[in-house]
């Protein structure tokens, strides 16, 4: 049986670019529009065109370059913004109007001063005027989920009356929880005449970090399309992150039962080309496209990948557009993760040798948290050129002094690619030594508890 599809409708250009610091320029929009567009996003929000020349012409020259899309240009509930976007969109293969209008009483009362009737009147005309100009028009009553429910069934009525083709419902502030979201949405579709020949979207910011679960309870109900941005950018905490959405569909789709258009191995680009074009870094423990999304540095953890991906990776990094997962050498890292790093830097070692390394590979993590291939070439030159040949006596082709580690009087170190300053370590004998007992008998089992 087919899968319902999701639409995917990207607000980076526009929702996205709110985030302080965030703003791009003409030629950056457009660029990141043609990465959206290799992503494979339904609908891209490009902007609002009236709120500077800028956006009018960024909105303006993405709509007459892309093709495959729907370009939606941003307006609020007045003839002039309405106008306004028609004008920057008319070039478009697949214009969208998206109107929206604050239904909340305390934006009502405090923000626009305006009654429900007049607000209700307001609507209307609205989406009335952007119909005689574009057959896609998208309503969107703001602050949706802090609405009187009788009130915003009344409102989201209207807009489809008028002739709204898609209906959004805001969680704008981030306040709404998923089975409260879910539930609102539920109850438009039993209260709201004509909701079954509209699309249903969610909109949903992250103030509680409920953004993407809010969205996917949306779903659930009956939503079937998804406004995001990448990276999660947006107004203050952000928006729902289209990365996090799309995997978990099609990581779980056991409880997500969803189709996206999205080709999700472009999804690491994108990441990528708007933390550069904005200079906003991506924060390193960031779901699915975060530095650390595929890094591991546990030895247990490091060990099982190293066997099979799937023991600590419900999904693969190129799966995402990742090149490939990373084993970060800490202190937290084990012989397995080691040895592999060793060899790929040109050097193999046999069982007692590697402990060797190990040790000393330990008293240096404990120093400098991370360890840079740098460093790790250094330690093996310490360790290679501290071999006494004893073959006759031991019956091994090596035999290593005791590792020791000098606390008090580190010497500097190589400097780790990319750090601004030198790091410092010891592996050498001398005051204040820690010296850790040599042993030659190691299982399996005390390589695992170990950290292997």
């Amino acid at each position: 049986m087919d899968r319902p599809r999701i639409i995917i409708f990207d607000t980076t250009l526009r929702d996205g670019e709110q985030s302080p610091g965030c703003s791009m320029n003409v030629p950056e929009k457009l660029r990141l529009a043609q990465q959206l567009d290799r992503l494979g996003v339904d609908v891209i929000e490009a902007g609002f065109p009236i709120a500077s020349d800028g956006d009018f012409e960024a909105v303006k020259q993405i709509a007459n370059s892309l093709r495959r899309p729907v370009i939606a240009g941003l307006a609020r509930a007045c003839a002039g913004d309405v106008d306004r976007a028609w004008e920057a969109l008319q070039g478009a293969a697949h214009p969208r109007i998206h109107i929206f209008l604050a239904t909340s009483d305390i934006h009502l009362q405090y923000k626009l001063r305006i009654t429900r009737e007049e607000c209700l009147a307001q609507a209307r005309e609205a989406v009335r005027h952007a119909k005689t100009l574009c057959q896609d028009v998208e309503f969107s009553p703001e602050d949706a989920t802090r609405t009187d429910v009788p009130f915003l069934c009344q409102v989201v009525e209207a807009a489809i009356e008028a002739g709204a083709t898609t209906v959004n419902i805001p969680d704008t502030v981030g306040y709404s929880m998923p089975e409260e979201y879910g539930q609102l949405i539920r109850t438009l579709y039993e209260k709201v005449k004509g909701i079954d020949k509209v699309v249903v979207s969610t909109h949903c910011h992250n103030d509680l970090g409920l953004a993407v679960a809010n969205s996917l309870a949306g779903v659930q109900s009956g939503a079937r399309q998804i406004e995001c941005t990448i990276n999660g950018i947006g107004e203050r905490a952000g928006n729902a992150a289209m990365e996090e959405i799309v995997m978990a569909m099609r990581v779980r789709p056991d409880r997500y039962p969803f189709e996206t258009s999205i080709a999700s191995e472009q999804l690491f680009a994108a990441s990528q080309m708007l933390a550069e074009i904005t200079r906003v870094p991506v924060q390193p423990n960031k779901a699915i496209i975060g530095r650390n999304a595929f890094a591991h540095e546990a030895g247990i953890h490091q060990d099982g990948v190293l066997k099979n991906p799937l023991t600590y990776e419900i999904m693969t990094p190129q799966s995402v557009g990742v090149p490939d997962s990373r084993l970060v050498l800490g202190k937290h890292s084990g012989r397995h993760a080691l040895a592999l790093r060793c060899e790929q830097l040109g050097h193999q070692f046999e069982r007692r040798e590697l402990d060797e390394v190990y040790r000393r590979f330990v008293i240096l993590a404990d120093r400098i948290k991370k360890v840079q291939d740098s460093h790790l070439l250094e330690l093996i030159q310490d360790v290679s050129s501290g071999m006494v040949s004893n073959s006759e006596v031991s019956g091994h082709k090596r035999i290593f002094p005791p590792a020791t580690a000098n606390l008090s009087q580190p010497r500097a170190a190589s400097v780790a690619a990319g750090a601004g300053s030198a790091e410092t370590y010891s592996a050498n004998a001398g005051p204040a030594q820690v010296t850790i007992p040599f042993s030659d008998h190691h299982t399996e089992q005390e390589d695992y508890l170990w950290g292997v």
